[in-house]
C-alpha cells in the first residue's frame, strides 16, 4: 500500500471544484483498493455522517470542466454512466470510519497528509500565485485590446469594401433631395439590430424610407405626430412590410436617428424633409445610452 499510494500521486488526483480540493469516488475507491460502488454503497449506509461540505456529487458544468483537466481514454468515459461524487478532506477522514479495516485508515491517513501538503504548498506560495493572476488578468486585458483593435480594423476594411463608410458630417442644400435621400438610405441598411427615430413630422415618406432596413432588424419611431393619418399609413405599411413601432414624444425638438443602440446621427431636417433646403447631417460622438436612457 505504501509502494502505491504516495503523495505525490494523490496530489496529482485532487482538484479545486466549488473553491474546495475534493477527490473523486472512483479515484478514492482505487486507493482504498475496493469498487467505486462497495465505497458509494457504504458511503450512503452511512449518510448521515456526510453533509455536502463533506461530499457531493457534480453537475454536469462541473463533470465536464473536469473531464477537461484529466487525461482519460473513451473507454474509461463510457464507463461512468452517472455523475461522481467528490470528497473534501472531511469527507476523506470520514470515509476511514465507514470503510472499518485498518488499511482503509492507513489509507485514508496519507491521502489526508497530501492534502495537508498541497494545502500548506498554496499558503507558502500565495504571493506568488497572487502575482501570477495579475499577470494573467494584464495580459488578457491587453488581448482584449488588441482583439477589440483587430476587430476595428477589420471593420473599417469591410466597410471600405463595401463602399459602407458615411462621412461624421456633410451639408445638404436646397434641391439636392437624392443626394439626402441616398445617405439616409446608407444608414438604415447599415444597421444590423435595431433602429430608433426620434423625429416630431413624420409621414409615409418615413415608413418608405425605413422600410429599406435589413430583415430582422427593428425599427421605432418617437414622434408626437401620431394622429389618425399617420397611423393610418403606418397600419398599411405594417400589413405589407416589417413592422414599425409608433411611440408618442413631446419632449423632444431636434431629428435623431439612432443605429443598433450605439451611433447616433444628428439631421437638422425632419428625414420626410431632407434636401428640399439645406440642412446638415452629423454623425455624433456620444454614447446613445445618454439618450436612449431618456426615452
Amino acid at each position: 500500500m505504501n509502494e502505491l499510494v504516495k503523495i505525490e500521486d494523490v496530489q496529482s488526483r485532487i482538484f479545486t471544484i466549488r473553491r474546495v480540493q475534493v477527490m473523486t469516488d472512483r479515484d478514492l475507491a482505487k486507493m482504498y483498493g475496493v469498487t467505486t460502488g462497495r465505497l458509494n454503497e457504504q458511503v450512503k449506509r452511512n449518510i448521515d455522517r456526510f453533509p455536502e461540505r463533506f461530499m457531493f456529487q457534480l453537475n454536469k458544468v462541473e463533470f465536464d470542466n473536469w473531464m477537461s483537466q484529466i487525461a482519460i481514454s473513451n473507454k474509461e468515459k463510457m464507463g461512468i454512466r452517472k455523475m461522481p461524487y467528490v470528497f473534501t478532506e472531511q469527507g476523506v477522514s470520514m470515509l476511514s470510519a465507514v470503510l472499518r479495516s485498518e488499511t482503509a485508515i492507513k489509507v485514508s491517513i496519507r491521502i489526508i497528509d497530501a492534502f495537508v501538503e498541497m494545502r500548506k504548498f498554496i499558503s507558502q506560495n500565495a504571493s506568488f500565485f497572487n502575482r501570477l493572476s495579475n499577470l494573467e488578468q494584464k495580459q488578457l486585458e491587453t488581448d482584449i485590446k488588441l482583439l477589440s483593435t483587430d476587430t476595428k480594423i477589420d471593420e473599417v476594411l469591410n466597410a471600405l469594401e463595401a463602399n459602407e463608410i458615411t462621412p461624421k458630417q456633410n451639408i445638404f442644400y436646397n434641391g439636392q433631395i437624392f443626394d439626402a435621400y441616398t445617405l439616409i438610405a446608407d444608414i438604415i441598411r447599415s444597421a444590423k439590430k435595431s433602429i430608433i427615430l426620434i423625429d416630431n413630422y413624420i409621414n409615409d415618406i418615413v415608413f418608405k424610407q425605413l422600410a429599406k432596413r435589413n430583415k430582422n432588424v427593428t425599427a421605432v419611431i418617437y414622434s408626437k405626430t401620431t394622429d389618425k393619418i399617420v397611423k393610418q399609413d403606418l397600419q398599411k405599411h405594417n400589413e405589407q412590410y416589417p413592422t414599425i413601432e409608433l411611440k408618442k414624444l413631446i419632449t423632444a425638438h431636434d431629428r435623431f436617428l439612432i443605429i443598433d443602440s450605439k451611433t447616433v446621427y444628428h439631421f437638422g431636417a425632419s428625414l420626410k424633409d431632407a434636401g428640399k433646403k439645406w440642412f446638415a447631417c452629423s454623425k455624433l460622438d456620444i454614447n446613445a445610452y445618454d439618450i436612449l436612457e431618456k426615452l
